[in-house]
């Protein structure tokens, strides 16, 4: 059986968490449309939009395990937010996370030569420090909140404006690798190879 890895996402923290574990694989972006899902529970949503990105993937590498992954962002008064298509939505974002605890829900799917998947989810807790307006202005001129569910990074700058994690640090920079090993395990993918 063929051990060849397919990453269905263009995150370049995910490829990085990949590579990070020694692994070959290569980067095959998914064009499934995150906008079809109106699942509201973000769990289910991430779990969902991990699975269909793993899947539409895996029609073009049959014959391989595919990865798909999806992050979501719960603020703490429950609003869900996922990438801001623009600065004043990202502000926003900023704005509702100051000084707050948001969930953090990190999906995983894997599909298998068979099309059998392979799920799981794994959520953490973020504290954001409160932050000036001359902090908010700073982050959203940095661009790094471009493609960020929930307009924030817990790699790179992003860092100092999180003054506690409770959780697994690589789920919420996207790929949770503690998951990443129990489903390679259960799907047969032999990572120490």
């Amino acid at each position: 059986m063929s051990q060849h890895l397919v990453l269905a996402s263009a995150s370049p923290q995910r490829k990085w968490l990949l590579e990070g574990l020694g692994l070959t694989f290569d980067v095959y972006p998914s064009d499934f449309d995150e906008e079809a899902c109106d699942i509201q529970d973000p769990i289910q949503r991430a779990k969902y939009l991990a699975y269909h990105k793993a899947e539409t993937v895996n029609a073009h590498f049959p014959d391989s395990f595919v990865i798909g992954c999806d992050t979501l962002v719960v603020s703490e008064s429950g609003l869900l937010l996922e990438k801001a298509p623009d600065a004043a939505t990202a502000r926003l974002a900023i704005q509702a996370l100051s000084g707050k605890t948001a969930e953090v829900h990190s999906a995983l799917s894997i599909v298998d030569q068979l099309q059998k998947h392979y799920d799981g989810v794994s959520s953490s807790r973020v504290t954001f420090k409160k932050f000036s307006r001359e902090e908010i202005d700073w982050w959203i001129g940095t661009e790094l909140w471009r493609d960020r569910s929930g307009s924030f990074q817990i790699d790179g700058p992003g860092q100092l404006m999180i003054s506690a994690i409770e959780g697994d640090w690589s789920s919420v920079v996207g790929l949770p690798v503690y998951l990443l090993g129990e489903l390679f395990l259960k799907v047969g993918y032999d990572w120490m190879v």
